[in-house]
């Protein structure tokens, strides 16, 4: 018998005696069995979370911050545990998760020095008015299958930060790894502070629709997160979207094929692909694009696909099968219109696991769908551009604006570029750097919002002035 999970409510690993299988990915074995919640599941745990705001919300930040650096603590002493598990629900390998259960406690202790100071707005002789920052309330957060963890560390850390308390709901794919971190993170706040509970995908509409719930923060896909949007004006949640990207590289003339070939790799497919901010289109220099997209192909040919858990594997298989079939469709799809395959384009769909073969395409039309969608897999395009003016007109003509990257040997021209790039981030001869410091956040359909840094706090509180007039006669 699978191993069953329990959720965390109110302090308490319980279940309602209904369950729902979780599937390997590299196997397609069931692995694990976590309760499936409904509405008066969902019910009791945001009773607990408003039960637990009154107090919470009063609570001094620093005990607050002692409270998250003890869930940093658990998580990295557990990190052994943790990323096993994660690569077997998940299909990452080894070595992306484990390095996704460390960021997640280094994000969770640097994000829980951050604070929202008051301002003095006016100090007179008449009057005292500050502007301070306050809790929002009862937060849904409601998580991905890519990165399971380090999504869920990025709802719960900046709403138990500010003064909220939180129902978190982890993907149905990959909820495994994340309630594990919840009976090891049980004690670690006041009970109802944290609670998270499983269930298909209908329970997101419910969190969303819920009366005590004051906001909903989401990533995923743009599609879902109109949804949500449509279900938060109902009652005016606040929300926070983090959602799909298109994400464009540009390498310029000057940058050095076989210096970047291997970080351009990574760049897209880093986690099978399956990243918000992988580079999706890859726009070379018509100079060095042949030299470039040798050496990338070269590369590629000595990067194993296999299953996670396996020695040498660097790229895993799609997390779920209708990823998966996604994925395959678009392949068929590039086949179909004759666009030439430099690498891979072939895979089993009668054979065991989600396994894609890493695919290169050369030179696909703008408004091929494997350039124009969001692939979400480990397939990379590549694209000629001869000028500048082109190449930005070009990586801007999309309804994604999550981030981008430019690659050059000279760096104030990759500045020069990043500032007319319509995206949240733009690197400049880096990828998939972020900062818990520094807003992340998409512009046009990649989003709502913002995550980390203060700009992220911010979005889990109200503002509110007070003012207290001090010649007034009251008496």
């Amino acid at each position: 018998m699978a191993t069953q999970y329990k959720n965390l409510i109110n302090g308490e690993m319980v279940d309602n005696g209904q369950w729902l299988d979780v599937v390997n990915p590299a196997n397609e074995q069931v692995i694990g069995q976590v309760p499936a919640c409904d509405a008066g599941d969902l019910d009791r745990a945001v009773a607990a979370a408003r039960a637990a705001f009154i107090s919470w919300r009063k609570t001094p930040i620093e005990t607050r911050r002692e409270a998250l650096q003890a869930m940093a603590k658990a998580i990295k002493d557990s990190h052994e545990e943790l990323y096993r598990l994660l690569t077997s629900e998940q299909g990452k390998p080894h070595e992306q998760a484990r390095g996704e259960i460390m960021g997640s406690a280094y994000m969770t202790a640097t994000q829980a020095t951050l604070d929202l100071e008051e301002v003095i707005v006016e100090d007179s002789e008449q009057r005292l008015c500050r502007s301070r920052r306050v809790p929002v309330g009862v937060v849904g957060g409601i998580v991905p299958w890519n990165f399971p963890i380090l999504m869920a560390v990025q709802k719960i850390v900046p709403a138990v930060l500010s003064g909220c308390t939180i129902v978190l709901k982890p993907s149905p794919f990959t909820p495994l790894t994340t309630l594990r971190m919840a009976e090891l993170i049980k004690d670690v706040f006041p009970a109802g502070v944290v609670n998270i509970i499983t269930g298909e995908d209908a329970l997101g509409p419910l969190m969303t629709g819920h009366p005590d719930i004051d906001k909903i923060t989401f990533t995923g896909s743009t599609a879902t997160g109109k949804r949500i949007m449509e279900g938060a004006s109902k009652d005016l949640k606040r929300i926070t979207l983090e959602l799909g990207g298109n994400d464009a590289s540009i390498v310029l003339p000057d940058a050095d094929p076989q210096k970047v070939a291997q970080q351009l790799f990574w760049s897209s497919f880093t986690n099978a692909g399956q990243v918000c901010i992988a580079a999706k289109r890859i726009y070379i220099h018509e100079d060095i694009y042949d030299d470039l997209a040798a050496a990338i192909v070269d590369y590629a040919k000595t990067v194993k696909v296999g299953d996670g858990s396996e020695q040498g594997t660097g790229v895993g298989p799609i997390q779920n099968r209708k990823q998966y079939e996604r994925v395959l469709e678009l392949i068929a799809d590039a086949k179909d219109n004759g666009y030439k395959f430099l690498l891979g384009g072939d895979a089993d769909p009668s054979g065991t696991g989600y396994y894609v073969p890493i695919t290169i395409l050369d030179n696909p039309p703008e408004d091929a769908r494997i350039v124009a969608e969001e692939q979400f897999g480990p397939v990379m395009p590549l694209m000629k551009f001869s000028s500048e003016a082109e190449v930005i007109e070009r990586a801007n003509n999309s309804d994604y604006g999550l981030a981008g990257a430019v690659w050059t040997a000279n760096p104030d021209k990759g500045v020069e570029i990043a500032e007319q790039l319509e995206t949240g981030t733009v690197w400049i001869n880096e990828f998939m750097h972020v900062s818990p410091f520094a807003p992340f956040g998409g512009h046009k359909q990649s989003g709502f919002g913002a995550e980390y840094g203060k700009e992220g706090l911010k979005e889990f509180t109200y503002s509110q002035v007070i003012t207290v007039k001090r010649d007034a006669v009251v008496a």
